[in-house]
C-alpha cells in the first residue's frame, strides 16, 4: 500500500501543483483528482488580511497515517499531499492533494477522503488575522 504514496511534505516554501501532479503520473492511471486549498479573503463573514500555519513536530507522521488509510480504503495507484506552513497571503496555495487511480470515481473518492482526513487528523493550526484587527486560531484537529 505505501508504495502508492509518492510525495508527502509539510513545508514553509511555496507549493506547486506541477510538482504534486508530476509525483503521481502513472501510465496505469485513468483518472487523476487534484485539490488545491487556497487562502481566501474572508472567513465567517469577516475580511481576512493574512494568515499563518503552524504544524506540530509530528504532523508529517500523522499525514503519513492518513495517506496509508486512504490507500487501504481505495484502489489508489499514486497519492501525494503537501501542506504549507508559515505566513501566507490571499491566493497562496495552503494545501495540495492529488490521487491517481485506474478510474475517476476511485480518484475522486480517495482525493476527497485525503483532504477531509488531513484537515481532521493532521495537527496543523491556522492563525487568521482579520481586517478589524482581531485574530483567531483555527485547529485542524
Amino acid at each position: 500500500m505505501t508504495e502508492a504514496i509518492k510525495l508527502l511534505d509539510i513545508r514553509e516554501s511555496a507549493l506547486s501543483s506541477d510538482e504534486v501532479l508530476a509525483a503521481i503520473i502513472d501510465p496505469a492511471a485513468g483518472g487523476t483528482a487534484l485539490f488545491i486549498g487556497t487562502v481566501r479573503n474572508h472567513d465567517h463573514d469577516r475580511s481576512v488580511e493574512e494568515l499563518a500555519y503552524e504544524a506540530h513536530p509530528e504532523a508529517l507522521d500523522h499525514l503519513r497515517k492518513v495517506a496509508v488509510k486512504v490507500c487501504e480504503d481505495h484502489p489508489v495507484i499514486a497519492l501525494a499531499a503537501v501542506h504549507r506552513t508559515g505566513p501566507l497571503v490571499i491566493g497562496d496555495a495552503a494545501v495540495i492533494v492529488a490521487v491517481a487511480a485506474a478510474h475517476r470515481d476511485a480518484a475522486f473518492a480517495a482525493c476527497r477522503q485525503l483532504i477531509d482526513d488531513l484537515k481532521a487528523e493532521v495537527p496543523i493550526w491556522k492563525h487568521q488575522h482579520f481586517s478589524d484587527g482581531a485574530s483567531e486560531w483555527v485547529g485542524a484537529c
